[in-house]
């Protein structure tokens, strides 16, 4: 019994294979992307079509490359216990002002299909706060990504 118990415990303790390495900067903006795709429950084509495009816009990759960005994310945001794997690339390698410009990314996906959830308000209000973007940057962001 106190064995099956270690070994539970050790499979608890060792982070996962995606979790092992340090995600890229692409792939981590990915996942946030998908965090706020998923957050209301469901997937509608144009937030998979606006991720696709900021992808292929914001990294600079073509149709092929965003989608297997987009699958690579979906996966690890499935096993991730947090946003840390993905806020933390983002952090070291962006500025200020290049982590407001991701918020109005992630708004866009967000007004994508024409209403906003109070869950992906809610989602990108964490990954704001975890990008240290203030409340007035923000709420910037949100009217930018409103009227574009």
């Amino acid at each position: 019994m106190i064995n099956h118990i270690k070994r539970l415990l050790s499979q608890f303790s060792e982070p996962s294979e995606g979790q092992k390495s340090q995600v890229d900067f692409n792939t981590a903006l990915a996942a946030l992307l998908v965090e706020v795709m998923r957050a209301d429950g469901s997937v509608l084509d144009s937030e998979l079509a606006a991720t696709q495009k900021i992808l292929i816009e914001q990294c600079e990759v073509d149709q092929t490359q965003a989608k297997n960005l987009i699958s690579r994310a979906q996966q690890l945001v499935e096993e991730a216990i947090d946003l840390y794997l993905f806020v933390k690339p983002i952090n070291d390698l962006t500025s200020d002002v290049e982590r407001i410009d991701i918020v109005q990314l992630l708004w866009a996906v967000a007004y994508s299909d024409g209403q906003l959830e109070s869950h992906e308000e809610h989602i990108i209000r964490r990954i704001a706060g975890l990008l240290y973007v203030s409340h007035v940057d923000f709420i910037s962001a949100k009217h930018r990504a409103q009227t574009s």
